[in-house]
């Protein structure tokens, strides 16, 4: 395995002959500060033949640049009132793609500061990098040729900290992302729970991240009875048996804050006995992106080491697999709080696996320092109907909602275009979840899509609440836990396609990055 990510260095030389060629990200040609003014007349000269320079990629000749090459690439007018960051990454991510179809190896990014996006530079780094990611099969399929597409991307800046700073940061953050792609958008093969695991532990291996696996199918049926029904299918086949991971961080000096994370990681979601029908399987893949995304954190966390700082994540590794052994609607799951779950359908696995995984991290989190309790899912289309692709949902209980956690995300993800929308769990999503009859506690689930159901989004978060026991935990407790709930399943990346690292950034800008970029 290899998760070494893309080699980057900085410059403040448009002639410098280590590079290839010129990729230059800005609003403007007629803004670019005085370092970059020699590549204003070429520009001029262009865009008086063709009026659509800033339209699409262009690529010119420039005699005297690295590589006697410019890329323009343009990011269109920023409208404050409208527009956000992700201008930049969309330009730089353009902007290297044509930079490779024109031979590029050693491609200089030059993106000028912006007066209205302080981190427009990082952003546009970072979207080039995501353009330069080579996924992981591919990589070990060609164990003798390159595992990056290009040598080195070259990273401008006009001083020497402020490049120096720019190339760690993007080091860091690409690193997170390189991890949460690799886990996230392998095949369920490549990336079944086992795999998983053996990439996780050899990810930490030398790093502050402490990493322990459960596989004993016995302890995940008395730890984790939710998890286990959805993974007896599964189990029987070996490369395919469910694997909890759990990670633990500690920074330096006392602890100030504990997060508590736990991802999905559905390696394949077939629907179970409520199988998806109709074509809507292929892509299912994809459904781990919420434990890829604790570990992508986890190595951004490796990487930077804040300090004061104590993360505790849980992966739940299961595979919803079809069978004569799987679990079916009608059935009734106690889960690790006691709660008696009635089995709506099948397809709603992922509440399940981590149900009992946040029960855990609550039975913690009231000895550890000002916890904060998450789960991060790719979990329902009805966060891709009610907001559209490319954004995350994020839902706080009420302590949580006290403590404005939501909002911090959304002001968080605005930084590097991570971006959030904020929603609300309210009385009818509790209502929503309560048995209808005697035999259980909760119901799962009704029996139509989520997408099809109203407050398809919100009423999962209220599922986790009650079958975990966090409702015993609101503000009005003795012990009040402040909860969020992350549905990616829009912002985590189109299929087909690339994961996106959503929301790693803007959990390491909240988190991490808090004192500035």
């Amino acid at each position: 395995m290899c998760t070494s990510v893309q080699p980057t260095q900085w410059s403040s030389d448009l002639n410098d002959q280590n590079f290839d060629g010129i990729v230059l990200v800005t609003q403007s040609y007629e803004t670019l500060p005085p370092e970059l003014q020699s590549l204003k007349a070429p520009l001029q000269d262009y865009s008086s033949v063709d009026s659509g320079l800033c339209d699409e990629v262009v690529l010119l000749k420039v005699p005297g640049l690295s590589g006697n090459r410019l890329v323009f690439a343009c990011t269109g007018p920023v409208n404050r009132d409208y527009d956000d960051v992700r201008r930049f990454s969309d330009a730089a991510g353009n902007g290297l793609k044509r930079a490779l179809k024109a031979g590029m190896q050693r491609p200089l990014l030059v993106c000028p500061p912006h007066k209205d996006y302080p981190n427009s530079g990082t952003v546009a780094a970072l979207g080039a990098l995501h353009a330069l990611y080579m996924p992981l099969e591919v990589r070990e399929a060609n164990v003798k040729a390159s595992n990056h597409k290009v040598c080195v991307l070259g990273l401008w800046a006009a001083q020497e900290a402020e490049g120096r700073r720019l190339v760690e940061l993007a080091d860091a953050l690409e690193s997170g992302r390189l991890a949460y792609r690799d886990i996230g958008g392998s095949d369920p093969e490549r990336m079944a729970a086992p795999r998983v695991a053996e990439y996780v532990q050899e990810l930490f291996s030398n790093s502050p991240v402490k990493v322990e696996v459960v596989s004993d199918v016995k302890v995940l049926e008395k730890e984790y009875p939710c998890l286990a029904a959805v993974n007896r299918c599964a189990n029987c086949v070996p490369r395919h048996q469910g694997r909890v991971i759990k990670l633990l961080y500690c920074g330096e000096g006392p602890v100030q804050k504990t997060l508590m994370l736990v991802g999905k990681g559905i390696t394949y979601d077939t629907g179970g006995a409520d199988i998806k029908a109709g074509g809507f399987m292929a892509g299912m893949h994809r459904d781990k992106c919420g434990a890829a995304a604790v570990a992508g954190f986890f190595q951004i966390l490796a990487k930077l080491k804040p300090k004061h700082l104590k993360v505790v994540g849980s992966l739940a590794m299961v595979r919803n697999s079809v069978g004569s052994d799987c679990y079916v609607a009608d059935e009734l799951v106690v889960s690790r709080a006691g709660r008696r779950v009635r089995v709506g359908n099948t397809d709603a696995e992922g509440r399940m696996v981590m149900a009992d995984l946040l029960c855990e991290m609550k039975e913690k989190a009231v000895q550890e320092v000002s916890p904060e309790l998450f789960t991060i899912a790719t979990l329902t289309g009805h966060a891709i109907r009610a907001m559209g692709p490319n954004y995350s949902i994020i839902m706080d209980n009420g302590p949580a909602h006290q403590k404005r956690t939501a909002a911090q995300w959304q002001e968080a993800g605005e930084v590097l275009g991570d971006v959030f929308e904020v929603s609300r769990i309210r009385r009818e999503d509790y209502e929503f979840h309560k048995g209808k009859s005697e035999y259980e506690d909760i119901l799962q689930c009704n029996n139509l899509p989520s997408s099809a159901t109203p407050r398809g989004h919100q009423t999962p978060a209220a599922f986790l609440i009650l079958t975990s026991g966090l409702d015993k935990h609101g503000v009005d407790s003795g012990a009040p836990l402040p909860y969020s709930h992350v549905d990616i399943a829009g912002s985590s990346g189109p299929f087909p396609g690339v994961p996106t690292g959503a929301p790693i950034l803007a959990m390491a800008t909240n988190y991490i990055l808090s004192d500035g970029l």
